[in-house]
């Protein structure tokens, strides 16, 4: 299981941008994260683009289908969701890992139960605006 944000481990922090202007305001090589939506499309291509790895966050089973055709690294989802995303994410191979959201290490048990690829805690992400 790979965890990202948790005080006693060294990890990958997630940039959560709202544009790509933002994304000059990270740090080269590091994951920029956005939601994936309609809204999102011009930042989907503009990280294909220019070869920046991306995660994206989804609301639903078909969201993480279209994260994972869009080439995202990393899903985000809820953690009522995770389970219904990872079986899908196993049944088609998915290349991007599935990470759930939890605010303490208690859930990493449940969720690792669940065979999640990953969990996130809220340290891990930093909040970048242009």
């Amino acid at each position: 299981m790979l965890i990202f944000g948790h005080p006693h481990l060294a990890s990958e922090s997630f940039y959560h941008i709202d544009g790509p202007e933002a994304i000059a305001s990270t740090p080269p090589g590091s994951t920029v994260l956005f939601a994936w939506g309609a809204a999102n499309l011009d930042l989907v291509a503009y990280c294909g683009a220019n070869g920046i790895p991306f995660a994206l966050e989804a609301a639903s089973v078909k969201d993480a289908l279209f994260a994972e055709n869009a080439g995202a690294r990393f899903i985000l989802v809820d953690p009522a969701l995770a389970r219904s995303v990872q079986k899908v994410a196993e049944t088609y191979l998915f290349d991007a890992k599935i990470l759930t959201y939890i605010e303490d290490e208690e859930q990493m048990e449940a969720m690792a139960y669940e065979g999640i690829d990953g969990v996130i805690f809220a340290e891990a992400v930093i909040k970048v605006t242009a």
